[in-house]
């Protein structure tokens, strides 16, 4: 599904901090969860980022290794320094729809709020936390620094007793060293929770069946969260049809058809404080094709259509590993998302700017840049001109790919590259 703005390129663009001695966990922070809502509002022009409020509870399921470094650049960035020493004690990235959004037509005639959620790990002591919002040319658009302090009683503690009946579908190892990933029911009512279970099944089995995750199973966990709609489907606008579901999706995001988001982010989270999660993957019970997924924030696609398990695969690749669209059309709407003197920092799409931090490192000796499409076979890893929408200037690393093509049997070499390193980056001292 296209994504406006996806992300991924290994600190690109992102403010770099002189080499230390790494972050030890259990020393800074405890094994519990700050949990930070945020809106992002503003319109094509202008940004503004505010803490809506905080919310704690008990374990933490995040990375223990690599914590004061990013695994991207992403849209965005989340810090959070010591008060006293000033020194960075974790970051991390992400995307947001409201960076989609102000590239809309939309956004230049109005101005709009999204909700934004991000988890960070409970620091002993107090800490001040910086969200900045980054533009495409990764440069600050947005931020906001306030600060934590141990034992505020404004902190509200997330209440998870009577959460959501759940079942692990995969368990690779301990929440403490594998990476977690919460599937939640959308537009499942109480009687269709044998059907949601079936279907997030499917879902893990379709992204295990790709590599890298079908060898790094030991380092992933699914766990399927049965969260009830009071009716069945999800909401298709354009068909004036509207559903009550968990978590409010709709189609036609941004008027595109086939674009289905929530805008209920701190809905989303209040339903899986209860379990070990990172990343979160929603399935829509509908048949209608469609889905979307952003960067460190979720994936979310429908069930009930012919390519449901090839979908659910790319957009996990966007919401989990970052990846960028690397299908293009001559003429497309979208050409125009990425400035083509800026590097993307996604990992599987650049414009030449700095490739060398891309997968110039997997081309084979004597491969020519850019690479001919019609020599696909002969280099099948190149640099072939289209991707991110664009039919010139942004280039890919090969003709087909699961992040280009639903009928590729997996993700290209540099995309494989590109999550097994990320997995690398969660989970590996």
């Amino acid at each position: 599904m296209r994504l406006w703005f996806m992300a991924a390129v290994l600190l690109m663009g992102c403010p770099i901090f002189a080499a230390h001695a790494a972050v030890d966990f259990n020393k800074v922070f405890c094994d519990s969860t700050l949990r930070l809502d945020y809106i992002a509002a503003g319109n094509a022009e202008k940004s503004f980022v505010f803490l809506d409020g905080m919310q704690k509870f008990a374990g933490w399921a995040g990375r223990r290794t690599n914590l004061d470094k990013l695994p991207y650049c992403g849209n965005g960035i989340v810090t959070v320094t010591d008060s006293l020493s000033g020194d960075t004690i974790y970051r991390h990235s992400f995307s947001t729809l409201f960076r989609e959004w102000q590239s809309s037509p939309e956004a230049a005639s109005t101005s709009k709020s999204f909700q934004n959620t991000f988890l960070v790990p409970m620091p002993r002591k107090a800490a001040k936390i910086t969200i900045e919002l980054l533009d495409g040319r990764h440069d600050v658009a947005a931020s906001n620094t306030h600060d934590y302090t141990p034992g505020d009683i404004l902190i509200k503690k997330a209440d998870g007793r009577d959460g959501a009946p759940y079942r692990y579908l995969h368990k690779g190892g301990d929440s403490q060293k594998a990476i977690d990933i919460a599937i939640l029911a959308e537009g499942y009512t109480p009687d269709q929770m044998d059907a949601f279970y079936a279907d997030a099944d499917r879902a893990v089995k379709a992204i295990m069946r790709h590599e890298p995750f079908k060898s790094r199973g030991e380092d992933l966990n699914f766990v399927a969260v049965a969260t009830p709609s009071e009716d069945s489907g999800v909401s298709v606008p354009r068909f004036d049809d509207w559903k009550k579901t968990s978590f409010g999706s709709n189609f036609d995001t941004f008027y595109s058809a086939r674009y289905l988001t929530t805008a209920n982010v701190f809905d989303i989270h209040d339903a899986i404080s209860h379990v070990p999660y990172e990343h979160i993957i929603i399935l829509a019970n509908c048949p209608v094709y469609g889905g979307g997924g952003i960067y460190n924030s979720y994936t979310l696609t429908t069930t009930g259509h012919d390519h449901y398990e090839p979908v659910v695969v790319h957009e996990f690749g966007h919401s989990f590993g970052g990846l960028a669209d690397e299908y293009f059309y001559e003429g497309d709407v979208m050409e125009d998302s990425y400035p083509f003197d800026v590097e993307p920092w996604e990992p599987n799409i650049t414009t030449l700017v700095d490739f060398d931090s891309k997968w110039k490192g997997l081309l084979k000796k004597g491969t020519p840049v850019p690479t001919d499409r019609k020599d696909w076979k002969k280099y099948p890893v190149g640099v072939f001109e289209g991707g991110g929408y664009s039919f010139k200037g942004i280039y890919s690393p090969a003709d087909r790919c699961r992040m280009r093509d639903n009928e590729w049997e997996g993700f290209c070499p540099a995309c494989r590259h590109a999550l097994n390193s990320l997995i690398d980056f969660y989970v590996k001292e």
